[in-house]
């Protein structure tokens, strides 16, 4: 038999048990493929023509060769209160490894219970599923670091929500799950020695060239920080509002991950907040850079014992890697915004005519995308919405025409670039 391009190695397990729980994801009764990301199977080296007919791996049913499953354990700072948390609803089947050596997790959402799910289902709904493909797929094509999405599937059965939903597994592709909130777990609930063999295989898998490093410790943090720093100007160059900014939300690889109850900015107004549960906004769009130091500060905590045994040298130490992380944001932001604009990034009055530009957009309740036009299309809510409404109804072709669309940000098209109408709402809910 053949493998289909799988080559599928599980790492993680080199870890301390206390970071996982192995777990065979639920069988289901009638998976159907919806959607299967070909170009991302081909660059993972699989066999699309194959794969995209098996509906057993996706749905959970069959195990790939060499997948070893399970559900990883992880804590974080929810809305500023930390919360053991983990895999309530997800298996990581292990790591698909490329000739070159790099490793990308395969999990499966919505794949039943775990020793995590703290009183849910396990479960997951199609609609949410769907929109987490699209809008990962759409951070893609922008440029945005990004985990995907390579497939959807029908389960065959229900999932109660405020209604019975039909249910669905998704397909997740990262480079790796580890989160800010892993090392919170670490530093929590476990010791010393845990902590630091999380934070040895964090850096043999993500920053090998620190490994030998003297202080390799506070060079990890370094790292992040400033994959930190880049990623979110690109989050707010295009308007992104990712909306449940938690350190469980964070992945220490600098690629965004969980599309919960996140959105795109329309009119231009920095207080956006679209999350039902973020009543005071935390999370708001003009919030974003700074709640990204506020969980930075977070993981220097967790690591503080092994940047220094001198605790108030090791604060010091990260308290200067935090200041480097809100310059090097101000200056990806500035440099991004200044070729939005057309601006010499260099010139003296950019500062100047960037806030009054802004300014005038907030005034006057612009279009942030169309201000600039570039990109010329984003996700827009109205229309992600118009192809889950459709898909809820079986069509997906709306869908499939609005993906193809965002494949090519910069090409314009007047029905995709086109803003909602005035005065329009927006609300957006976890999917749990």
């Amino acid at each position: 038999m053949t493998n289909n391009g799988w080559n599928l190695q599980q790492t993680y397990t080199k870890l301390p048990p206390t970071f996982y729980s192995r777990q065979k994801p639920a069988v289901v009764p009638a998976p159907q493929m919806v959607i299967f990301n070909d170009d991302l199977a081909r660059d993972l080296g699989l066999d699309c023509n194959a794969l995209k007919s098996a509906t057993g791996i996706f749905g959970g049913n069959t195990l790939p060769p060499g997948a070893e499953p399970i559900a990883q354990a992880y804590a974080g700072y929810q809305f500023g209160h930390l919360s053991m948390l983990g895999d309530g609803r997800a298996v990581l089947l292990g790591e698909q490894t490329m000739p070159d050596g790099r490793r990308y997790d395969i999990q499966l959402k919505g794949a039943g219970l775990t020793p995590y799910s703290r009183g849910g289902d396990g479960l997951a709904a199609l609609l949410p599923m769907l929109r987490e493909y699209i809008i990962s797929e759409a951070m893609h094509y922008l440029g945005v670091p990004t985990t995907r999405s390579l497939a959807v599937v029908l389960t065959g059965q229900n999932v109660m929500r405020e209604k019975a939903l039909p249910g669905a597994v998704l397909t997740r592709v990262a480079s790796s799950h580890i989160r800010v909130g892993t090392f919170n777990f670490a530093a929590q609930f476990g010791s010393l020695d845990d902590l630091r063999s999380l934070a040895d295989y964090a850096i043999d898998r993500h920053f090998p060239h620190i490994a030998d490093s003297d202080n390799k410790y506070l060079l990890f943090y370094r790292e992040v920080c400033q994959r930190q720093a880049s990623l979110i100007a690109k989050w707010q160059l295009v308007g992104f509002v990712h909306g449940v900014m938690n350190t469980d939300n964070m992945a220490i690889s600098g690629e965004t991950i969980d599309y919960g109850p996140c959105a795109f900015m329309d009119a231009y107004n920095p207080d956006t907040v679209f999350s039902s549960i973020d009543f005071h906004g935390r999370y708001a769009y003009k919030n974003q850079p700074t709640i990204g130091a506020w969980n930075l500060a977070r993981l220097a905590e967790s690591l503080l014992p092994l940047i220094d045994q001198d605790q108030h040298k090791a604060m010091g130490l990260a308290k200067d890697e935090i200041e480097s992380y809100m310059r090097a944001y101000e200056k990806h932001w500035h440099d991004g915004i200044c070729r939005k604009m057309r601006l010499d990034a260099n010139s003296p009055d950019s500062a100047a005519l960037i806030a009054k530009q802004l300014d005038m957009m907030a005034t006057n309740g612009l279009d942030y995308t169309n201000s600039f036009g570039n990109p010329a299309i984003i996700p827009r809510n109205h229309r992600v919405e118009e192809a889950l409404v459709a898909a809820e109804n079986g069509d997906f072709a709306v869908m499939h025409n609005l993906l193809a669309a965002l494949r090519n940000p910069n090409a314009g098209s007047p029905h995709y670039a086109q803003p909602p109408i005035v005065g329009e709402s927006y609300k957006t809910f976890c999917g749990t």
